[in-house]
């Protein structure tokens, strides 16, 4: 445990948030989902309860899983729309009653199954983006009978279209491991579906410029009264289409025959090609043409080809698809226990829970025969032994046979908990004057032009780090963190604040060292899994400035323990202006992540002790110093025996290393090298070629002499336990076979980092692809970003990569035996190299203005 619940302070701040009319409050607390013993997130929520019995209070771990900005993310996006769903769903209740129909009440998810009325009051952040998954489902049924393949669905309503990719097993394609909704990451499942604002209601009109406009602004549900078709006076795109095709049937064609919109027909026609071809590309994942599947009503406004489209297809009944889609939604049961993995494995828990995943969906209304496991995660308990937290989803088609109207009473008997009539409308807030600066959550939006023309900007052989280049440096980070390093979204967001307040970030080659530069380096040390869910305080700069007042020195550069993961960034965060204020060196310790810090390169050079003293911090008012130790790794089993005590997590502050060291131990241009693998991600997004995304990080990597894609496939399994700081396990990944006759596995063993790749055919025979020092790569085929072992979860859709390690590592037999296999206690397997290892571009030398 971190620290008691202080409820006399919980007691404090809710009397402020009553006091200011606050009516939603959202409870979150580290590890929270995994807290069965303290329940500290159930105790702050009672009191606020008691304090404030009007308000809506949401637990975080009702909403979301392990990965704490994420799950606070979701729990307060579930709260801000909390009465405006129960007046919602209670008037679909009302509707039902009044229609005299004895029936529950369902409301679709988002991942495309039912949840009753009650539960999606409760909780309808997982129902906000479930009418593209109904759509995507209808269009589903409607092409039961075509060839069975992937497919764009576009579905045209009265104010938006909505376009998804329907997989060739007919569920539409979910977002990554991390999405965002409106700028928010969160780490829940929902379709991955981009939205226009083009629909059947749509107004067109002639800008300031005289060029025709269509949308964002529509008639919407009021199109029967201001269409020009049915009398009114705006022009819809809905009336452009009656005019150009007579068969189509909507309205009186002759209140439109006469007027001017005949003039602006090709005009209009092409504007609603071009806005139906763009969003068709830009939720294509390759080049090739793809069908396209067009329904809801105003898909009569589309046309019957598109750039981009193998065929267009407008199958019958298309106007309803959505209903169909919701009609035809399936049924889930969850299943979510802590359970003892002592005597079982954890494979053997997850085949029992399963089976009462599969009689918790029967229960609720599927077919037995149909039911299959949609959903598996684990999470180990970080602070009790052999205990795990299991999930598992079971999904099956709805058994109508069966009815049940237990559902049916009505919700919060009509009001929202504060007095406003389900019935009445929700209260539009005056706009403000459009003065006002933009969201401090804004990204950068990357198009193809803009990464092109991109170029980082150096000054006197130093580097200014800009926000595109923290963006892509963190991704390029995250995938050669091989699994570890933790992730490094949230320094990210620490950095880039620390940027837009001012802060400056350098970046120099090492080999503009003076041999008598102090060198610095520090970083987060500990388990990843603890990682996501303890936000960084300001430990990591508390080490260092413990270390340094001990040494009664200053340093005058500082380096990153390694590259990968979240320590990739913390170079940088140190070297601020705002914090040390010194540059930060184009390079690191490792080349890549590694769990102990025993394993770097100042080791393989130097035997004896090179970095004490050493000096740990738990941002909690405990540091350690180490003034003296033999070696590095006595100095690290002693520190990881103290973290283990310390929460699992420290900031620690390594002692420093002259410029030269510095310059004969380095991996060098790491920083320049995860800047161009980012660089890779971004354009492979913008350019609709994610398919493409491992082949195009192997070229940054050094070609397919340095690096290759081992395995594609979807994640079938995952085992973790923590020990000691370190995150150990492996995950089991499953794919198609070469000849596409079978199927092939992928294992790949863990301790915090990726240890190696082990593939297993159709006939059982193991085939080590890969293994340490060379780098075992992860990332998430939906987006290119790579997945740390603390985020393998069930279902996701991988690609694991292949890159050959430093020479730094392989061309001595020390450093083989620190980083290869030896160094994870592997004594019976031998290092061999993947291909040859190509020294990174400096991103310094190619883009300075001295060149």
């Amino acid at each position: 445990m971190i620290a008691e619940l202080d409820e006399d302070a919980v007691r404090r701040e809710a009397e402020i948030v009553k006091a200011k009319g606050i009516r939603s409050v959202v409870v979150v607390g580290i590890f929270s989902p995994v807290d069965v013993v303290y329940r500290q997130e159930e105790r702050a929520a009672e009191i606020v309860r008691e304090v404030y019995p009007e308000a809506d209070v949401v637990m975080s771990k009702d909403v979301a899983n392990i990965g704490f900005l994420e799950r606070e993310n979701a729990a307060v996006l579930n709260a801000s729309i909390l009465p405006f769903a129960r007046r919602t769903i209670h008037s679909f209740q009302d509707a039902v009653a009044r229609l005299g129909l004895k029936c529950p009440v369902f409301v679709t998810q988002n991942d495309g199954t039912i949840l009753p009325a009650s539960a999606a009051a409760r909780l309808p952040i997982r129902t906000f983006s479930s009418g593209p998954t109904n759509s995507m489902r209808g269009a589903a049924f409607l092409t039961q009978n075509l060839e069975k393949e992937a497919m764009m669905v576009v579905d045209i309503g009265g104010t938006t279209t909505d376009v998804g990719l329907l997989l060739e097993n007919g569920f539409p394609r979910q977002a990554a491991a991390y999405s965002e909704i409106s700028g928010v990451r969160t780490n829940f499942s929902y379709p991955d579906v981009k939205s226009i604002g083009l629909g059947g209601g749509s107004i067109v009109r002639r800008d300031e410029n005289d060029s025709l406009t269509i949308g964002p602004q529509s008639v919407g549900y009021k199109i029967q009264e201001k269409a020009l078709v049915f009398g009114g006076d705006v022009p819809t795109t809905t009336d452009y289409t009656v005019l150009a095709d007579p068969a189509v049937r909507i309205g009186d064609r002759s209140l439109v025959e006469g007027s001017s919109l005949r003039n602006d027909l090709p005009e209009f026609k092409a504007k609603v090609k071009e806005m139906l071809e763009r969003i068709v590309d830009t939720m294509k994942t390759s080049p090739e043409d793809i069908p396209v599947v067009l329904v809801g009503g105003g898909a009569v406004i589309a046309p019957d080809s598109l750039v981009g489209a193998s065929r267009v297809i407008k199958p019958e009944w298309s106007g309803v698809a959505n209903a169909i889609g919701a009609a035809t939604a399936r049924v889930s049961g969850v299943v979510d226990s802590i359970e003892s993995t002592e005597s079982k494995s954890v494979a053997q828990v997850i085949e029992e829970l399963s089976q009462r995943a599969v009689d918790k969906a029967v229960e609720s209304g599927a077919l037995r025969e149909t039911v299959t496991i949609a959903e598996i995660e684990s999470f180990p308990l970080q602070y009790i032994a052999n205990k795990s937290r299991i999930i598992i989803k079971a999904v099956g088609d709805f058994d109508f046979s069966r009815t049940d109207s237990s559902d049916a009473a009505p919700i919060a008997n009509g009001v929202d908990g504060f007095g406003s009539e389900t019935s009445g409308t929700v209260e539009k807030k005056p706009e403000t004057n459009g003065d006002t600066q933009g969201s401090a959550s804004q990204s950068i939006i990357y198009t193809k032009d803009y990464i092109h023309s991109y170029e980082p900007k150096i000054v006197t052989k130093e580097w200014l780090l800009s926000e595109t280049d923290l963006d892509w440096i963190t991704i390029g980070c995250y995938i050669l963190g091989t699994g570890g390093g933790g992730s490094p979204y949230q320094h990210m967001l620490r950095l880039r604040e620390m940027m837009r307040a001012g802060a400056t970030v350098r970046i120099i080659s090492p080999w503009d060292l003076e041999d008598d530069d102090v060198v610095a380096c520090g970083g987060g040390k500990g388990s990843p899994q603890v990682s996501i869910e303890k936000p960084y305080g300001d430990e990591i700069m508390e080490s260092q400035i413990e270390l340094y007042k001990y040494l009664n020195t200053k340093p005058t550069a500082v380096i990153s323990l390694e590259i990968g993961g979240g320590n990739g960034l913390q170079g940088l965060i140190l070297g601020a202006s705002t914090n040390l204020d010194i540059p930060t060196i184009d390079g690191d310790w490792m080349g890549r992540a590694y769990p102990i810090s025993h394993q770097t390169t100042p080791v393989v050079f130097e035997k004896k002790a090179t970095m004490i003293p050493s000096c740990i911090s738990d941002g909690n008012g405990r540091i350690m110093l180490m003034t003296k130790a033999r070696t590095e790794l006595d100095a690290e089993r002693a520190f990881r025996a103290a973290l283990s005590q310390m929460g699992s997590h420290v900031g620690c502050a390594k002692g420093p290393v002259s410029g030269r060291d510095t310059k004969s131990w380095v991996v060098e241009n790491t920083v320049s090298l995860s800047w161009r693998i980012g660089r890779a991600v971004a354009l492979s997004r913008c350019s609709n070629t994610i398919d493409r995304v491992a082949e195009a990080i192997v070229d940054e990597v050094g070609g397919e002499e340095s690096a290759r894609v081992l395995f594609r496939g979807k994640i079938v399994g995952v085992e973790r336990v923590t020990r000691m700081g370190h995150a150990y396990g492996e995950v089991i990944i499953e794919g198609a076979s070469a000849d596409g006759k079978g199927v092939e596995k992928l294992v790949i063993p863990f301790k915090n980092e990726n240890i190696l790749a082990k593939r297993v055919d159709v006939d059982g025979v193991e085939e080590i692809l890969t293994i340490v020092p060379d780098l075992v790569c992860v990332i998430d085929a939906q987006n290119g970003e790579a997945l740390g072992t603390q985020e393998y979860r069930y279902g996701l859709l991988v690609v694991v990569l292949g890159i050959t390690a430093s020479e730094k590592w392989t061309s001595t037999a020390r450093g083989i035996e620190i980083g290869g296999p030896k160094g994870f206690g592997m004594d019976d397997l031998e290092y061999v190299p993947l291909g040859k290892f190509k020294k990174p571009r400096s991103v310094i030398e190619e883009y300075s203005d001295t060149a």
